[in-house]
């Protein structure tokens, strides 16, 4: 197939208009052919359409038949007279992009980036900086409420959330600080503490990543109890983006700061915080209903947040008003994602990109009485921003 691109090139670079290449960008992309930044690259470093065309079919050119076995399909889809103008076989169709999810192979182990694919990133002004001394000084913090002082509220399977999380930032080149079963007092000392580490000065980015039960606005602390009403063990969410933003902490100045919130952002009127026998929520005055057997040994969490500050981008493990689940012996199917799709794609992609993996991991979700759908909440990152692992 590549040879039939090369074949058809001059005529394809002649009659191809400017609304059908980038037509054919995004079919490319939603393939995961290719990624945003070659998207871009094709589409702004070429003036005129003919050079937008002469990137873009040497680029899948070069990429071999499979590649272009894709563009040729997608081509016949979008302009079947100019596929027949060209002479082209129609090739097998382009499989949708949920379609090549399904038969994605997780790696076990974080793949490194290439010098290349680095250098490649540092020349383009829409990429966050990443000199290797500011990879070498990362900096993450991680907390996680396990146990509680009541402890019908344990949250059984945050061991393996912590132990992979830790696994997953180290590997990435972040220094991790963390912490375990903390109050929501000790949580806002630990935030603040980590706004004045050394490293930020140097750091190109931070990653915080909060595990526990929570309940709208706040983070629920280690000695939460359904009963203290007028002092609850608490931790304000907004508490993050203050201590972390522009004037608290100017050390991270135009930096990424990547939130991860694993719990849920609301809990079902009806339900019941109850023993590691049922399906629990934290916000409920009514006992849950006997779960199925595929309901088994899965738990949910509860919290909601809001972020403002520039530069932050967070994934929260659900939508509004929704719960999300966990598994008492491999955590949290979030951080179960985060893992695999960071240690598969991570090399090559920027950290929307990477969410939007994890977020569409959740459509083949194999439970489907307990629908849990991921959010990117309040990005505003301005530029694309890659973790470079191995670098």
């Amino acid at each position: 197939m590549a040879v039939e691109l090369a074949r058809v090139r001059g005529t394809f670079v002649d009659k191809v208009s400017k609304g059908l290449i980038k037509q054919l960008l995004d079919d490319l992309l939603d393939d995961g052919v290719l990624n945003d930044g070659q998207k871009d690259s094709i589409l702004e470093e070429n003036n005129t359409t003919a050079d937008k065309a002469r990137s873009l079919i040497d680029t899948i050119k070069k990429k071999g038949d499979v590649a272009s076995r894709k563009m040729i399909a997608h081509l016949c889809r979008r302009d079947p007279t100019l596929h027949s103008e060209l002479g082209l076989s129609c090739g097998q169709p382009a499989q949708p992009a949920a379609e090549q999810q399904m038969k994605q192979d997780w790696s076990t182990t974080l793949i490194p980036t290439t010098e290349a694919f680095w250098m490649e990133k540092m020349k383009n002004r829409k990429t966050y900086p990443a000199e290797k001394n500011s990879i070498r000084n990362r900096v993450a913090l991680l907390i996680t409420n396990i146990k509680f002082t009541d402890e019908r509220y344990n949250r059984n399977g945050a061991e393996k959330d912590e132990e992979n999380m830790e696994t997953l930032l180290t590997a990435l080149g972040y220094e991790v600080v963390k912490h375990t079963n903390l109050t929501g007092k000790a949580i806002d000392a630990a935030v603040r503490e980590f706004s004045k580490h050394p490293k930020l000065k140097e750091t190109d980015s931070v990653v915080v990543v909060i595990m526990s039960h929570g309940k709208l606005g706040a983070v629920l602390g280690c000695n939460w109890t359904k009963d203290d009403v007028e002092n609850p063990d608490e931790f304000p969410i907004d508490n993050i983006y203050k201590h972390l933003g522009s004037e608290k902490c100017p050390a991270l100045l135009n930096k990424p700061k990547i939130i991860i919130i694993q719990a849920c952002r609301g809990g079902e009127k009806g339900s019941v915080l109850v023993s590691d026998d049922a399906v629990v929520c934290d916000d409920a005055s009514q006992p849950s209903p006997p779960p199925s057997a595929d309901e088994e040994n899965i738990e949910d969490d509860n919290l909601r947040c809001v972020h403002k500050e520039k530069d932050f981008i967070s994934l929260l493990s659900s939508t509004p008003n929704t719960v999300s689940y966990r598994q008492k012996i491999n955590g949290s199917f979030l951080i179960q994602y985060i893992v695999d799709v960071f240690n598969t794609l991570a090399h090559k992609e920027h950290i929307e990109e990477l969410f939007r993996e994890v977020m569409q991991r959740f459509e083949e979700f194999s439970v489907q009485s307990l629908r849990q759908m991921p959010t990117k909440d309040r990005t505003t990152l301005t530029k694309h921003f890659y973790f470079f692992p191995g670098l």
